[in-house]
């Protein structure tokens, strides 16, 4: 009995030894692996800003040729005095605050009646609504031209605001998970003090849901501002380009200046880069509290 004993100590400690090794090269492996990823994630990137610093010779060098040499600072002016890059930035960014702006205050309204209010057919109504996520866009871009069309909306930014910020099925989604877990003694005690639906919505109901709509509201500036397909369909005038379309005017007919596309596609990228470096705290937290709470 004591010789099994002390066996059974000496394996113990082995592997209470052993483990904190394990551990650590756990940790190594993870970290190895995340590095990887995340440099496999990030060579796109790091090749269109080599690339735009390169001139043309240099671009289609086999084996590539990683250094500029020299390096070609000039593309970043010449890209901006090709084409009127000015006017698609200020297209793009006016487009994208009012869409932002709009769909929260619509999906925010559209979410607390599908949360809070109880009317016939309401679960019926959502998952119509839901399904409207699985019809891919190219399928009813025809129906939204002929609309546009009869609107006199072509060649407007009306026609690529307007039906963004009315009707967002992902947006109502996650508001709508978000207000299902606010108590609803908050709603009653609101009602009880006198307050109406709407005042309940925008006094109780609206600055508690901060969280999710800032995370919200970064996805869809990002959709906004790199939303290629839309303006594609609907813009015709250059001066109402917004900068995905004002970046495709860099191919021509037979050749493309690849040094000047990856130099406006690298100032087109660094707005994007910017809110998402400001708002991925805000990203994570939404999405975090809007799993959580939604049940």
């Amino acid at each position: 009995m004591a010789t099994t004993a002390v066996v059974t100590r000496k394996y113990v400690a082995a592997d209470a030894a052993h483990k904190p090794i394990s551990k650590q090269l756990e940790t190594i492996g993870l970290q190895v692996v995340l590095a990887l990823g995340a440099f496999i994630m990030a060579f796109p990137f790091l090749w269109m800003i080599l690339t735009s610093l390169k001139d043309s010779s240099q671009a289609f060098l086999i084996p590539p040729k990683w250094i500029p040499d020299p390096w070609a600072w000039e593309n970043y002016p010449a890209s901006l005095q090709a084409l009127p890059f000015g006017i698609a930035y200020f297209n793009s960014l006016y487009i994208s605050v009012i869409v932002v702006t709009s769909t929260l205050l619509t999906a925010s309204m559209a979410a607390y009646a599908f949360a809070k209010i109880n009317f016939p057919g309401r679960e019926m109504v959502f998952l119509l609504f839901l399904a409207t996520m699985m019809v891919p866009q190219q399928v009813t871009i025809i129906p939204l031209f002929l609309i546009m069309k009869w609107l006199g909306w072509v060649d407007t930014h009306l026609a690529i605001i307007v039906p963004p910020a009315l009707f967002s099925a992902f947006a109502v989604f996650l508001l709508r998970q978000f207000i299902r877990g606010i108590p609803k003694e908050l709603e009653e005690a609101a009602m009880i003090d006198g307050c109406n639906r709407f005042r309940t919505y925008w006094q109780i109901i609206l600055p508690l849901l901060v969280p999710a709509m800032s995370a919200l509201g970064i996805f869809l500036f990002l959709g906004s501002w790199n939303n290629f397909f839309v303006p594609l369909i609907f813009l015709n005038t250059p001066d109402l380009f917004t900068v995905p379309l004002m970046l495709n005017q860099f191919r021509g007919q037979y050749t493309v200046d690849w040094t000047l596309l990856m130099a406006g596609s690298t100032i087109a990228v660094l707005p994007v880069l910017l809110v998402y470096i400001v708002g991925q705290r805000k990203i994570i937290e939404g999405i975090t509290l809007t799993g959580l709470t939604g049940r």
